[in-house]
């Protein structure tokens, strides 16, 4: 991420939204002609709100989008990520995490209504929406009944930047006290490169016997980064 600085030593009243022209307020436009009418700057400056002295709400928000590389990086950057960024005070970091979560809950409530294996892109972006702006390593299931539909995601092991220890006895606990049929495995990649490596591998294959001998399947393990999904289905090694 580019550093972003902005001086607000005098910060005396921060423009908003009302100062703008009115054919540039995204407030208007939205309630005009839709939300899916607005680009992601004005988007952004729907939620900040508010810009800082001598830098409007539109700026503010072009900046911040430049800052992480566009919409889907801003909207991932983790609250350490954010509180870097000057004149992005605490309110403005919890609207912009709260959408993150209300986007999380949504895409978990369609994998709840209908078997995952329907929507395995829904799967991918659920998995990079809970994983992929972390700066640790985390080991999470997700927990599916008899018709493949999630019950449950649980981050159940944290470790460092490049490692996490995994115990399958803890996940077979976990499966029989959910009472689950069949679980997704996933884990992150903070380094940014998402390839399985021979770790990997074996340890889905350990837990894939573990809780075969439980009855319950293991359909994928997905290893998330920032910009991408692996799927061990897809590459044949389940």
């Amino acid at each position: 991420m580019s550093s972003l600085s902005i001086n607000h030593a005098d910060r005396r009243r921060a423009p908003v939204l009302n100062d703008l022209p009115p054919d540039a307020r995204p407030r208007e436009k939205l309630l005009a002609l839709g939300p899916a009418a607005l680009a992601d700057v004005e988007l952004v400056a729907l939620l900040l709100r508010t810009g800082l002295k001598g830098v409007n709400v539109l700026q503010l928000a072009q900046q911040l989008l430049a800052a992480f590389d566009g919409l889907d990086g801003l909207l991932r950057a983790g609250p350490a990520e954010l509180r870097q960024v000057k004149g992005l005070g605490p309110a403005k970091r919890a609207e912009l995490g709260a959408v993150l979560e209300l986007a999380r809950r949504a895409l978990a409530g369609r994998l709840a209504e209908r078997p995952v294996f329907e929507s395995p892109g829904q799967v991918k972006e659920h998995a990079r929406l809970r994983l992929a702006h972390l700066d640790h390593e985390v080991f999470a299931l997700m927990y599916l009944d008899a018709q493949h539909r999630l019950l449950q995601w649980e981050e159940l092991f944290r470790g460092t930047l490049t490692q996490t220890s995994v115990y399958p006895r803890e996940v077979l606990k976990r499966c029989l006290a959910i009472n689950c049929a069949a679980v997704i495995l996933l884990h992150n990649h903070p380094s940014g490169v998402a390839e399985p490596s021979r770790a990997d591998e074996y340890l889905t294959q350990t837990l894939k016997s573990a809780l075969a001998m439980v009855d319950v399947r293991v359909l994928d393990h997905l290893v998330v980064s920032r910009c991408q999904v692996v799927s061990f289905a897809e590459r044949g090694l389940l």
